[in-house]
């Protein structure tokens, strides 16, 4: 059965929320009773970041806040907390690298006495402050204690980092939230890949509507389940049209081009680059060939595992990007030698390192090996000093959380598995503060597994936008351009 903040799915409650959602979409200031009296310090939200408080107050502060990077879902999350000044204390679990930027965000918009505690590693021990804030990363550690210290509403930020009910953090997160009567998850890509992702997201929300006891109805309906050798698969998609009317009443998302005009649109150009290892690639790729038909010869039980398929891919990715490397390089250096910033992405140790070796006197970084503390000091020298052009930042570790407004164009020397991450890296830059039209350059490696990959990447935008965005394309596609429809 339906459950929503009184008990049962009234066809008022219905109404109001579809009242919300038309609001919300047209971005028109909504008109509240809620006091924000001490809120903002003096900054004004935006009309539609509004109109996302006025969703979280219909839902009962129980919903997901989906909308694209960059339009300011933490300011609406902490706006939540503004707006509940009795509801404490509130906590906050987000990835370690945006502790420092939750922390900066609720100093700077909240006006209250509400004291900031950012949980640390090490021991659990008794918590002080108002507002937590806590890393998913020692969180299954620290739920015993986050629970006896009763908080009344609790923030996941980055939600699509619990996807996994199976993983640790994901049960964490689970048993925290069966406490907690106000639940807000925010995520600019609620799916990564394919719907099932959706499941522990809702079941955290709603724990009545999503029940465990439905998870292999509500997957058969909207993940295509199939039963096969091995037992049930949930990867597939179906019915993504009631999907994504079924989670209007729990889940707002805006896109920039719908309520941020002001915001220019990415433009967006794949950049073919010819590889000078064909011979050693071309190897490679007969290899992987080779291996791939001698294992779909094999028994099943004879079969490696998908863990040493991707390794052989990732080695066939690496040798693509060292046959670009060179002239990846060299496309960089022209463009420094223009007055603009860049914003580079990429994967693997050995290529930022290449990137750091060849510009490092007018760059920073950010991967796993740089501190939290570091990191914001990077982002700030590269948004405020004129020296530093070039920002060079793994996928993952700097793919979240970064405001890089300084520059407008971004480069990708290498790509994501999901297109979630690669819109993430995108919106860096592709955010509130942005004042040019911002320019996405994909350096891919002619006739290799890039191409193959960006076309995989653009393959699984589609099904995702059917989801979270009601359309069967977000417009675009990796290649340049936009769509016909």
């Amino acid at each position: 059965a339906d459950a929503f903040p009184d008990g049962e799915q009234s066809e008022t409650f219905k109404k109001r929320l579809v009242d919300v959602q038309k609001t919300s979409e047209k971005s028109e200031r909504v008109v509240s009773d809620f006091n924000l009296e001490h809120f903002g310090n003096g900054k004004e939200m935006f009309p539609f970041q509004k109109a996302g408080l006025e969703f979280l107050e219909a839902t009962g502060g129980n919903a997901l806040i989906a909308d694209q990077m960059g339009l300011g879902k933490t300011i609406q999350g902490l706006s939540y907390i503004a707006a509940h000044p009795n509801q404490r204390p509130a906590v906050i679990v987000c990835p370690a690298s945006l502790k420092l930027n939750w922390e900066r965000e609720a100093e700077m918009w909240l006006e209250t006495d509400d004291t900031i505690q950012v949980v640390k590693g090490g021991k659990p021990k008794p918590l002080t402050g108002d507002i937590v804030i806590i890393n998913y990363d020692i969180l299954k550690k620290w739920v015993p204690t986050l629970k006896e210290y009763l908080p009344q509403i609790l923030i996941f930020d980055e939600s699509h980092s619990i996807k996994n009910s199976k993983s640790l953090r994901a049960k964490a997160a689970v048993e925290l939230a069966e406490v907690v009567p106000h639940k807000i998850l925010l995520t600019g890509t609620p799916v990564l890949n394919r719907p099932t992702e959706l499941w522990n997201q809702l079941r955290i929300i709603d724990p009545y509507k999503y029940p465990d006891s439905n998870f292999f109805q509500w997957h058969q309906r909207y993940c295509d389940a199939k039963k096969n050798r091995w037992g049930w698969d949930f990867s597939g998609a179906s019915n993504l049209e009631e999907l994504a009317q079924s989670l209007k009443t729990i889940m707002i998302r805006r896109t920039k081009d719908q309520v941020l005009t002001e915001l220019p649109e990415k433009q967006r150009s794949s950049i073919f680059i010819p590889i000078d290892n064909k011979k050693e690639y071309q190897t490679a790729e007969r290899n992987l060939q080779e291996w791939l038909a001698e294992q779909e010869g094999l028994k099943p039980s004879k079969r490696v595992s998908s863990v040493e398929h991707l390794a052989r891919i990732e080695y066939l990715r690496q040798i693509a990007v060292k046959g670009k490397l060179k002239q990846s390089l060299a496309w960089i250096k022209t463009f420094l030698e223009g007055v603009e910033k860049l914003v580079v992405f990429a994967t693997h140790k050995k290529i930022i390192s290449a990137l750091m070796e060849e510009f490092g006197e007018c760059a920073v970084k950010i991967d796993g090996s740089v501190s939290t503390e570091k990191r914001q000091e990077a982002v700030d020298k590269f948004q405020t000093d004129d020296q530093v052009k070039l920002f060079v930042g793994n996928i993952k570790a700097a793919g979240v959380g970064l405001t890089l407004t300084a520059a407008s164009n971004v480069a990708f020397l290498e790509l994501p598995w999901t297109p979630g991450d690669l819109e993430q890296c995108e919106d860096r830059c592709h955010r509130i503060g942005q004042k040019n039209a911002v320019g996405i350059h994909y350096l891919l490696a002619k006739n290799t597994i890039d191409v193959t990959m960006a076309a995989m990447v653009e393959e699984k935008r589609g099904v995702i936008s059917q989801i979270t965005d009601d359309k069967n394309s977000l417009g675009f596609n990796l290649f340049g351009g936009k769509n016909d429809e």
